[in-house]
């Protein structure tokens, strides 16, 4: 009775628990192994060759995107996954700026400016302190500032219906210290 417990212990530690690395791998060897038999034994060896090319080549493929993927963008996949969403671009901020800056620039400061500035915040911290803005605003907080916090605070409406000029450059000054 106790010798399918050992060798049930010793395929578990070999193989290792389903999920893992070492599992899959194993897996994966036997399935290949199988088919390059079954290729061999219905279709003779040259298809067996074509199947060891194609195995080959596709293990070689997810060799190197399983060891380089951290190397392939520098890391900048992180972050982007933080945000959950595209790295936000810093395409047309004049045309942003003006028009918040405008005298008619309540709505566009509410529907376009602060939503923005609330991604690049969310982007810097995600960035440079591994910190979700969303998920935790009182560590956001700390870091941006008591003083302007309120202003991109995404739980609470901007404290003025405009944005005056030099909360906009405060605001850009500590994102860029950030």
């Amino acid at each position: 009775m106790k010798a399918p417990i050992r060798i049930r212990a010793f395929v578990g530690s070999v193989l290792g628990a389903p999920g893992s690395v070492r599992h899959s791998l194993a897996v994966l060897g036997t399935v290949a192994v199988a088919a390059e038999v079954l290729l061999a034994l219905a279709d003779g060896a040259a298809a067996a060759v074509s199947g060891l090319a194609l195995i080959t080549a596709v293990a070689l493929v997810l060799g190197r995107y399983a060891a380089g993927g951290g190397a392939q963008d520098s890391g900048y996949r992180r972050p982007v996954r933080l945000l959950d969403s595209r790295a936000p671009a810093l395409g047309g901020w004049q045309r942003i700026v003006a028009d918040t800056l405008a005298d008619d620039g309540e709505a566009h400061f509410g529907t376009v400016m602060r939503p923005q500035l609330q991604r690049l915040c969310a982007a810097r911290l995600a960035e440079r302190h591994g910190l979700v803005m969303y998920r935790n605003p009182q560590q956001a907080r700390a870091l941006v500032g008591a003083e302007l916090w309120p202003w991109i605070d995404p739980e609470a409406p901007a404290p003025q219906p405009t944005l005056p000029e030099p909360v906009l450059r405060s605001l850009l000054d500590r994102l860029e210290a950030l």
